[in-house]
């Protein structure tokens, strides 16, 4: 059965590491598809005609790309899987321009961030959550998934994050006079969850609400938004800290290289060239690197 292959090769590339979660949704939904036609293999012509049900070419390549993955694994059983060509072009995936806070922008926000809700501890977990993504890089989830025992006197134990990492992330002294003011104001709100940061239901913060939350916050404090324009998210607050480290990296190719480590390392990157991507994110980066440049090529001639 289509399903049970498609089950299996979800389960062993999550059993690889990977989250695998966008891609399963469009396997499973391109399953309901065949199944509607009684198929029980992978035609060609019906993974393009599903694919092609996306309005823009680049989801339509990306879609028949997922299903193209997952035929070369079937294809090792069962050779009546059909690789379907690419005929909307090949699978391209660009990384969306991040909006870069400024530091006038990160205090505003987590200034306005203390101000919601109705009851003190909304206040309290939004402004701490944001400060804390600004001041650490952290991701969105790895604050959230934050228990009371990922505190330890040496920093943030992250458990289990992206690719199964567990990383420790240290704290400066005045991000960790802000976390344990805010802790003493979470203890006193009674809920069984140890979650760090909770909802006013005491349930874990789901992520919409907290992305819900920063475009009402980044709306305002009057961060431009609208079309062609780099959108503020709470992941721009990690962005926002990368760059920030970058600008701060001394000069020299060796002390670059060891920063550059440092930083991803600290990020939880894979791969440093993930860490390097930054350096596109902002004009002042890229004058940097062109002075440097400039300077390298002038002491040549």
């Amino acid at each position: 059965m289509l399903s049970e292959s498609v089950q299996g090769y979800i389960d062993m590339r999550r059993a690889c590491g990977y989250k695998f979660q966008h891609q399963a949704k469009f396997l499973l939904n391109f399953v309901q598809f065949c199944a509607a036609r009684s198929e029980d293999y992978v035609h060609s012509s019906t993974a393009i005609e599903w694919a092609g049900l996306a309005r823009q070419t680049a989801h339509r390549a990306h879609r028949l790309a997922i299903v193209g993955r997952f035929v070369r694994y079937a294809r090792s059983d069962d050779s009546r899987h059909e690789v379907p060509p690419d005929i909307f072009g090949p699978e391209r995936w660009q990384r969306p321009v991040p909006y870069i806070l400024s530091q006038e922008e990160v205090a505003r926000l987590i200034q306005e961030a203390a101000r919601v809700g109705s009851h003190p501890i909304q206040g309290g977990t939004y402004s701490t959550l944001f400060g804390l993504l600004a001041c650490t890089g952290l991701r969105i989830s790895e604050a959230t998934n934050l228990r009371y025992s990922d505190i330890t006197p040496d920093g943030l134990m992250i458990r289990s994050t992206k690719f199964r990492k567990s990383r420790l992330v240290a704290l400066h002294s005045s991000a960790r006079v802000a976390l344990e003011k805010y802790l003493t104001q979470r203890r006193t709100f009674e809920t069984l969850d140890d979650h760090v940061f909770v909802s006013l239901n005491a349930n874990p913060l789901n992520l919409g609400s907290v992305s819900q939350v920063f475009r009402n916050l980044a709306q305002r404090i009057g961060i431009p938004r609208g079309p062609g324009l780099p959108r503020a998210t709470p992941h721009s607050l990690r962005h926002t800290f990368a760059v920030a480290s970058l600008q701060a990296c001394p000069d020299g190719r060796d002390q670059i290289a060891r920063h550059m480590l440092a930083l991803s390392t600290y990020l939880g990157h894979v791969n440093v060239a993930a860490t390097y991507w930054y350096l596109q994110a902002t004009p002042q980066l890229m004058q940097g690197i062109a002075t440097q440049c400039e300077a390298f090529v002038g002491a040549a001639k």
